[in-house]
C-alpha cells in the first residue's frame, strides 16, 4: 500500500459547551448559599452589575430609574387548584438554554423581580465606641480539631521526624477522631520507619480529647479506659466482645468477661458514659439552617399553590447607562474588548438567573401535580415516580431535573423535604393495579415493627406476607434491605432487646 499525502473531507457533529452555557448549568445545580457566594462574586468582578432592590421594602424612586433595564418579570407562582394551567402560566415557565441570546445583544438585562434579595439592607451594625466596624471583626473563631492537636504537638515533641509524621497522621484523622488508614501504609507512604510512625500515633493517642487517634472503636474505647484506670482484665475481655453488647447479649457478656451480672451491668453503664466518636467536640463546622426553595401552600379552593422563595434567589441588574457612558470614553481597543466582554457576561448572568428561577419553579409545580396524593393524604399516598416523567410532561431532559433537584428544598404542610425525596422506585402491586413508592412500601414497614409487642414480633416473612395481604407484591430480601436502611435490627434482635427491656 503506497504512502502519499491526500485530502480528504468529512463530516461530523458535536457538542460545543460554551463557556455562558457551562455558566448557565452549574447554577443550575447550586443550592441557594452556594449561588448566594457565586452572585456576590460576580457582583466584585464585573463593574456592570448591581444588586437589585427588593420590590417589597419600597423605594419606588430608585426602583424607577432601573425598571427600563430590568427584564420584565413571570409570575412567581403557580396555582395547581385546577388540572391544566394556563397557556400564559405555562409558556412563561418554558425556557430553553438554546433559547438564550449568548451573545447578549438585545438584553434588557434579564433579572426577576420575583427573586429578590435585599442585599442593600444589610448595613453596618453600630458600635459602643461610636466607630462602625466591620462584620465579624468581633466574632471568634472556634479551633478546630486538626489545629487543637497540631499545638499539643508541637508542646509534647521537637523531634523533626515526629513533628513531620505527626502532623501527616492529624491531617489523616476524621471529624469523628479516628485514623482510618493503616500506619503501615502510612510509613510506606511517607518512607519512613514503621516503628517511627507507630510511635508518634502512640504519642498522639495521648493528646486531649481522650481517644483520639484511635483505629476502631474498640481502640478509641480503650484509650479512653485507660486514661480513667479502669482497664482490668474484666473489661479488656469486654471490650474485645463489645459486639455483644450490640445484640443485648448479656449472658454471652457474662460468659466473656467471667463476671457476674451485677459487675456486667456496671461495665455496661461505664462503657455507654464514654465518647464513642471524640472528634465531634472539636472542629465543627458551623450549622447552616436549610432554607427552602420553594413553598407550595395550600389554595382556598383546595389545589395547591407553588411558589419560590423570593429570598433564596438574588435578583441582579446591568447598569446600561454605565456601559453606554465607558464605551464611549474608551479609545484602547483592549478596553473595548474588556468593557464588551464584562457586559455581556453581566447579562448572560441575568438570564441565567431568570432560567434557573424559572426551571425550579417548572420542576416543582410538576412535583406537587405529581405527587398531590402525598400533600392531601401522607407518605402512604406517595407515588412511583422518576426523572423521565417529570422530563418528559415539562419538555426537558432527564440531566436538567436532576440538576435542579439537587440541593433544593420545598417547605410544605407536611415538613421540608428535599425534591429529590419525592422520586422514589416503584413495587409492583399483587392484584395487576397501580404500582406502590418504596418510600411508602418502607413506612408500612415502620410502622408494623413500630406497632410490635414482645408476644407478637414480625419476621421479615411475616412481613411480607402482611404486604402481600395488603396488595403489595415485595420479596423477604427486599423486606430485609429496607428494614437495615431504616436502621432496624432483625426479629431476632429485637426481641431480645424487648426481653432484656422487661428484666
Amino acid at each position: 500500500m503506497a504512502l502519499a499525502p491526500k485530502l480528504e473531507f468529512r463530516q461530523s457533529q458535536q457538542l460545543v459547551m460554551t463557556p455562558q452555557l457551562q455558566q448557565a448549568i452549574k447554577l443550575l445545580q447550586l443550592s441557594n448559599l452556594e449561588l448566594a457566594e457565586f452572585v456576590e462574586e460576580q457582583l466584585e468582578e464585573n463593574p456592570f452589575l448591581e444588586r437589585g432592590e427588593n420590590p417589597d421594602d419600597g423605594a419606588p424612586e430608585r426602583r424607577g430609574e432601573k425598571e427600563a433595564e430590568a427584564a420584565p418579570a413571570a409570575n412567581s407562582e403557580i396555582d395547581l387548584s385546577t388540572e391544566t394551567p394556563t397557556r400564559e402560566a405555562s409558556e412563561s415557565l418554558d425556557a430553553e438554554y438554546e433559547d438564550i441570546d449568548q451573545s447578549g445583544a438585545g438584553s434588557d438585562a434579564a433579572a426577576s423581580d420575583y427573586r429578590t434579595n435585599d442585599w442593600a439592607s444589610a448595613g453596618s451594625g453600630g458600635s459602643f465606641d461610636g466607630e462602625d466596624r466591620e462584620f465579624g471583626a468581633t466574632l471568634s473563631k472556634e479551633i478546630s480539631l486538626a489545629e487543637h492537636l497540631g499545638e499539643q504537638l508541637t508542646v509534647a515533641t521537637r523531634c523533626p521526624t515526629e513533628l513531620f509524621i505527626g502532623a501527616y497522621l492529624i491531617d489523616m484523622i476524621d471529624e469523628a477522631g479516628y485514623l482510618r488508614d493503616s500506619l503501615a501504609a502510612v510509613a510506606e507512604r511517607l518512607g519512613a520507619d514503621l516503628a517511627d510512625v507507630e510511635a508518634t500515633h502512640k504519642l498522639i493517642t495521648t493528646f486531649d480529647p481522650c481517644g483520639i487517634g484511635a483505629r476502631d472503636l474498640k481502640e478509641c474505647l480503650k484509650l479512653q479506659l485507660i486514661d480513667a484506670d479502669r482497664y482490668d482484665p474484666a473489661m479488656q475481655a469486654f471490650i474485645e466482645n463489645i459486639e455483644l453488647l450490640a445484640k443485648a447479649d448479656l449472658k454471652g457478656l457474662i460468659k466473656a468477661t467471667q463476671a457476674d451480672e451485677e459487675d456486667v451491668r456496671d461495665m455496661i453503664a461505664e462503657v455507654r458514659a464514654l465518647t464513642p466518636k471524640p472528634g465531634y467536640a472539636f472542629g465543627g463546622s458551623a450549622v447552616q439552617t436549610v432554607i427552602p426553595d420553594v413553598f407550595v401552600r395550600k389554595a382556598p379552593d383546595g389545589g395547591w399553590k407553588v411558589e419560590l422563595n423570593n429570598h433564596t434567589l438574588p435578583r441582579v441588574l446591568v447598569d446600561q447607562h454605565y456601559y453606554a457612558e465607558i464605551s464611549a470614553a474608551s479609545s484602547d481597543e483592549k478596553d473595548k474588548v474588556f468593557v464588551t466582554e464584562q457586559f455581556a457576561n453581566a447579562n448572560w448572568l441575568a438570564k441565567s438567573l431568570d432560567q434557573r428561577a424559572r426551571t425550579i419553579l417548572k420542576v416543582s409545580s410538576e412535583i406537587v401535580r405529581q405527587q398531590d396524593g402525598f400533600f392531601a393524604y401522607g407518605v402512604k399516598h406517595l407515588r412511583p415516580l422518576n426523572l423521565k416523567v417529570v422530563a418528559d410532561a415539562i419538555e426537558m431532559h432527564e440531566s436538567t431535573v436532576s440538576r435542579v433537584t439537587s440541593n433544593k428544598y420545598m417547605a410544605t404542610p407536611r415538613g421540608l423535604f428535599e425534591l429529590k425525596y419525592f422520586f422514589t422506585a416503584s413495587i409492583a402491586s399483587t392484584g395487576g393495579g397501580e404500582a406502590h413508592s418504596a418510600e411508602a412500601v418502607r413506612h408500612r414497614i415502620r410502622e408494623l415493627i413500630g406497632a410490635e409487642t414482645k408476644e407478637n414480633i414480625f419476621s421479615d416473612d411475616k412481613i411480607v406476607d402482611i404486604l402481600q395481604g395488603e396488595g403489595i407484591d415485595i420479596a423477604r430480601r427486599t423486606v430485609a434491605k429496607y428494614r437495615e436502611t431504616l436502621n432496624i435490627p432483625s426479629s431476632v434482635q429485637r426481641r431480645r432487646t424487648m426481653l432484656q427491656t422487661a428484666i
